[in-house]
């Protein structure tokens, strides 16, 4: 294969977008990708990351995936995801650990609303799911539940209410799981004196 049928094979493998890094590691180098933008073969949509210029179909699934890829999402998007909020969030809530300020702060191409974690707690339930065709990580039911007592004071009365009697009403949820994850992360009190009223009633 030429460059170029080696570009479009990276490009189309990634899904639409590709990285500088994914270039790099096939031997092809920055001023290549350079004369490659100049040329009008791919276009630069932000520094490191390219696609085809005529890819209007771009979802912000895709970018998040590459522009964000230390990030989980959490809370908010988490929580419609799951079917728990009827409320689609304006900004992909996500949740990136405290180290990574400046890298959130630099995404302008959609709105997130980063939730800075501690290192300790930042992997817990910590999972995988498919989000329009793309592959994100999210926190699994358990640890999103957990972050709405977390971040209760952040959240709509509506909101968190019904998040919890959805999660109830899900044949899907791991009471172990999280009774474990609320222990790990100092919340066990307060999230099962209201799941015990739940579950009972």
């Amino acid at each position: 294969m030429n460059q170029k049928e080696i570009v479009r094979k990276i490009i189309e493998d990634n899904g639409g977008l590709a990285k500088t890094s994914d270039f790099t590691e096939v031997g092809i180098k920055s001023y290549e990708v350079a004369a490659l933008c100049k040329e009008g073969f791919i276009e630069r949509i932000r520094r490191g990351i390219y696609q085809f210029p005529d890819n209007d179909q771009i979802m912000e699934e895709q970018l998040l995936c590459k522009l964000l890829s230390i990030g989980i999402v959490c809370v908010e998007s988490a929580l419609f995801h799951y079917g728990y909020s009827d409320f689609a969030p304006r900004a992909w809530s996500v949740a990136v650990p405290r180290t990574a300020s400046r890298t959130v702060s630099k995404i302008d191409e959609f709105p997130v609303k980063a939730y800075y974690i501690q290192k300790e707690y930042f992997l817990i339930g910590k999972s995988v799911e498919n989000f329009n065709g793309v592959e994100l990580p999210v926190y699994d039911r358990e640890r999103t539940i957990c972050d709405c007592f977390k971040y209760r004071t952040k959240l709509d009365n509506e909101i968190f209410n019904k998040a919890l009697n959805a999660y109830v009403a899900d044949d899907r949820k791991n009471l172990a799981n999280l009774s474990q994850y609320a222990k790990k992360m100092k919340l066990y009190t307060k999230v099962m004196n209201i799941m015990e009223v739940l579950l009972s009633g």
